[in-house]
């Protein structure tokens, strides 16, 4: 045999060899990405936004103030609630000693009583809307997002900042039929990614019931080799990620499925 045709021969056994560990690599690992579940924190009634008290990227406490909206008719509505309940408590005064001196009746009193407890009520709603045009963080984490600048009219229930609690972060990839097995809620699973720590790890905390991608219903062997299924991961170590971050799941026997599926 000639040099140039073992040459050849090595080429072809090599590159079969490649192709053979780069398929066995593809089944055991998944490619995936880093994905959050924002919280988005609105006004409850339009408004103008007046003082913007935080920046894109910027971490806060629970209770930290976010932003104020103008509140000039809150506070108009305040005055003419207030005037509500003096106006009630004079009358049901007046109801009052009208019965003790047996001019008035038990009716008129009922109704002045319950006119003053109307008007209170009213007046604690106002002033609770009032409290409200001053917006803070219901929870701790960093803010991702600003949706309207100070200046700007945001409608009711439309999110002015989207806030990320680090609980909330998520790895999410998806996996052959035949990697199921090896899934369970709360298996442990290998991440990594470019420029993060080594021995990242994540704990599996959903598994689609359903197939993405579904095929005819029909299936062939081959069909079915196509089927993938949606799964979900929460990093034990959530400041390693980034939002979008394109990450690598090693599904070979997660830590912990064994037991989960017991």
């Amino acid at each position: 045999m000639s040099a140039s045709r073992i040459a050849s021969f090595l080429f072809v056994v090599c590159a079969a060899l490649a192709l053979a560990a780069c398929n066995d690599d593809k089944g055991k690992t998944a490619q995936g990405w880093v994905e959050a579940d924002l919280i988005f924190v609105s006004p409850d009634e339009s408004g103008r936004v007046e003082d913007l008290a935080v920046r894109e990227g910027e971490a806060v406490a629970k209770g930290a103030p976010l932003f104020t909206v103008d509140d000039d008719l809150q506070q108009a509505d305040l005055i003419v609630k207030k005037a509500a309940v003096v106006n009630a408590q004079q009358n049901f005064d007046r109801a009052k000693q009208l019965l003790q001196t047996a001019a008035g009746t038990q009716k008129n009193y009922d109704d002045a009583e319950a006119a003053l407890r109307q008007a209170k009520a009213n007046l604690d709603s106002s002033q609770t809307k009032l409290k409200r045009r001053r917006v803070v963080s219901p929870v701790a984490g960093t803010i991702q997002q600003i949706y309207f600048r100070s200046g700007e009219m945001v409608p009711a229930g439309r999110p002015v900042v989207a806030i990320l609690p680090p609980s909330n972060l998520k790895i999410r990839f998806f996996v052959p039929e035949a990697a199921l097995p090896s899934m369970a809620y709360g298996g442990e699973i290998g991440v990594s990614c470019d420029g993060c720590g080594k021995n990242l790890t994540a704990k599996i905390s959903f598994i689609a019931r359903s197939a993405e991608f579904t095929p005819p219903v029909i299936y062939s062997l081959d069909e079915r080799a196509k089927l993938v299924f949606m799964v979900e991961a929460r990093p034990d170590q959530p400041n390693k990620f980034r939002v979008g971050q394109p990450v690598s799941v090693a599904l070979s026997n997660p830590s912990g499925a064994k037991e989960a599926a017991k």
